[in-house]
């Protein structure tokens, strides 16, 4: 009985202990890796065009078609001839009879048409591994979002209710001095409203926090219920120039490589459509049986080089044109994309550097509004200020608060604004 309650107290200290840990954005970002199915999709796409490129690459092995069939005929089949001037028939065929075969060919060549279709997949796998890396970054930067929702909502729940807790001793100032008859029952009053209003403001910071919860909760596929407990931790901001950062950007940004990556398939792919237009050869060979009672050999082994050239298509032509300008059309959003993460580095580059100049304004304005709020409350209660010298104060301590709240948040988020503008986050 004591080794069983040794083993149930140890057990609950790992799980009070476990459930204390603060989860990570690294460790919020493995989760949603492993359990978002936008991701889980992308691997499926990725695994489509492996296939597709082992399917182009299957068009160099060869064909083998085995076929067989029985056939019965409503009347022998004969052949008629003169012999001596009298007329002769004779059977050449039986009226039932099996037929078989099994013919393999080898394409040996195709004018590029095939080393255009894998050239073709290899470029679309490649696009499409590179969209997958975009997914992945896309769904790391909403949770790195919904983290820090989490961390904001939580924080100003906190000062929500430090406002009420800071009204509710100053409501206590106020009754105090109501009783000795020293303030009118206007101050308490005004008190009342202004501690209701603060009590309001908890009720909705809440309401922010818990719908922040869920978002987060729902991105990396867990129930909307669940708890939620982070850390305060982020990665460190990009070292480098602008220009540097906007370089790294154009040579990291995996949308860039997926658009160059579809405009190389789309080329290899009109020049295997121009390719199907020339002299295409294979070798044929295989083993042909046909049941023939009449016929000296049943079966024959036979083989053959054939060549295929299409001198007139309506269509091929078409179709290649209308690649090219695919690619053309893909080439201009690859342009324009590029001008877009230049605009995206710089906007989170200039974020960084307003969200910190932010901070070090409201860590002053921090103290200075926490002493104005101490003074005020003394000279009120020495009756040297008015009940709405005091609220001003608290209301001023409170915006503060929220102020440098939001300018650290806003910080780490611009951070990671930046990492995920140059692919790195």
């Amino acid at each position: 009985m004591l080794l069983h309650k040794k083993h149930l107290i140890g057990a609950l200290i790992i799980f009070v202990s476990t459930a204390a840990v603060a989860e990570t954005l690294e460790d919020a970002w493995n989760s949603a890796i492993n359990n978002n199915h936008q991701i889980k999709s992308a691997k499926a796409d990725t695994s489509a065009s492996e296939q597709q490129l082992h399917a182009a690459q299957g068009q160099r092995l060869p064909d083998l078609n085995v076929s067989s069939g029985y056939t019965q005929l409503s009347e022998t089949p004969a052949a008629k001839t003169q012999i001596a001037g009298q007329t002769a028939q004779f059977s050449t065929n039986q009226a039932g009879s099996v037929k078989a075969q099994a013919i393999a060919s080898v394409p040996i060549f195709t004018s590029g048409r095939i080393s255009h279709n894998i050239d073709a997949a290899e470029a679309s796998l490649q696009a499409v591994q590179s969209n997958e890396i975009t997914s992945v970054l896309n769904i790391k930067m909403q949770v790195a979002e919904a983290y820090i929702t989490v961390l904001r909502m939580d924080r100003a729940l906190q000062v929500a209710q430090s406002h009420v807790d800071s009204l509710d001793l100053h409501m206590k100032d106020v009754n105090d001095l109501f009783d000795q008859g020293i303030v009118a029952r206007n101050d308490v009053l005004a008190a009342n409203v202004e501690l209701a209003n603060a009590r309001q403001l908890v009720v909705q910071a809440t309401n922010q926090l818990d719908i922040a919860k869920a978002r987060y909760n729902r991105l990396l596929d867990r129930n909307l219920a669940d708890e939620v407990k982070l850390a305060h931790q982020f990665p460190e901001t990009p070292k480098g120039s602008l220009i540097d950062l906007s370089g790294n950007a154009l040579k990291q940004r995996p949308e860039l490589v997926t658009l160059a990556q579809q405009i190389e398939s789309l080329d290899q792919q009109a020049q295997s459509v121009k390719a199907g237009l020339l002299p295409q050869v294979a070798v044929n060979g295989g083993y042909q049986y046909q049941e023939n009672r009449y016929q000296a050999f049943e079966g024959m082994w036979m083989a053959n080089v054939g060549m295929d050239w299409k001198l007139f298509d309506g269509s091929s032509g078409h179709r290649s044109d209308a690649m090219t300008r695919q690619a053309i059309a893909l080439k201009e959003q690859r342009d324009d994309l590029a001008g877009m993460i230049g605009l995206q580095v710089r906007q989170a580059w200039l974020d960084i550097q307003e969200t910190q100049k932010r901070i070090a304004v409201t860590q002053q304005a921090i103290a200075q509004a926490d002493e104005n709020l101490k003074v005020t409350t003394d000279r009120y209660q020495q009756g040297l200020s008015t009940n709405t010298d005091v609220l001003k104060a608290e209301d001023l301590r409170t915006i503060t608060h929220d102020n440098l709240n939001n300018a650290t948040y806003d910080a780490a988020l611009a951070t990671l604004h930046l990492r995920h503008a140059v692919g790195v986050l």
